[in-house]
């Protein structure tokens, strides 16, 4: 009798897909949307925005997480093209004569969250997990030369949604194998 009142339990919670796990990921963020840092990028006008006009935009290694600092090396790595033929934007060539004055910024953003959707007890026992992720990133890079905006970079996803799935035929027991035998 207590296992059919288990079983009971287990097939009541089959329905409830509210109890399968959820989980997000992302960045400390200046910006709370892909729009409002792609807004933040527009507003950037190379030859005219100065530093303390980046700050206000969220742009401040040393007040807002995930800036990064690019040294002079991970310039030259990141915008210069291995091909001595191509002809560099003026903004990085001024500031790659100008090493001394001449700093980097990147910000990575994103913001993911994973759901994971279907039979609670399907997923619970591991016959089968669906997880759907959805959400945003953003990657924008700056060079700031003698305290004004030389050259702007951007890339990123506005939408990013991905579906996943496994399926288990054995359900726990499909990763006993060998693994599992050689426990005992």
């Amino acid at each position: 009798m207590p296992l059919l009142g288990v079983l009971g339990a287990l097939s009541l919670l089959a329905a409830c897909s509210s109890m399968l796990p959820r989980g997000q990921a992302h960045t400390d963020r200046p910006w709370p949307s892909y729009e409002a840092a792609h807004a933040a990028y527009a507003s950037i006008q190379p030859g005219r925005t100065t530093v303390e006009e980046l700050r206000a935009l969220g742009l401040d290694p040393r007040s807002v997480p995930n800036v990064k600092l690019l040294s002079y090396a991970d310039i030259l790595r990141r915008l210069v093209p291995p091909t001595a033929d191509v002809r560099l934007d003026p903004g990085i060539r001024d500031c790659l004569n100008n090493n001394g004055q001449c700093q980097g910024y990147e910000v990575v953003e994103n913001h993911v969250d994973r759901q994971r959707v279907g039979d609670f007890l399907l997923d619970f026992l591991d016959f089968r997990r669906e997880t759907h992720t959805t959400g945003w990133n953003f990657d924008m890079v700056v060079l700031v030369n003698h305290g004004v905006v030389v050259f702007k970079l951007w890339g990123g996803e506005p939408t990013v949604s991905d579906s996943s799935s496994t399926r288990n035929p054995l359900g726990p027991l499909q990763g006993f194998g060998s693994s599992g035998l050689g426990r005992f």
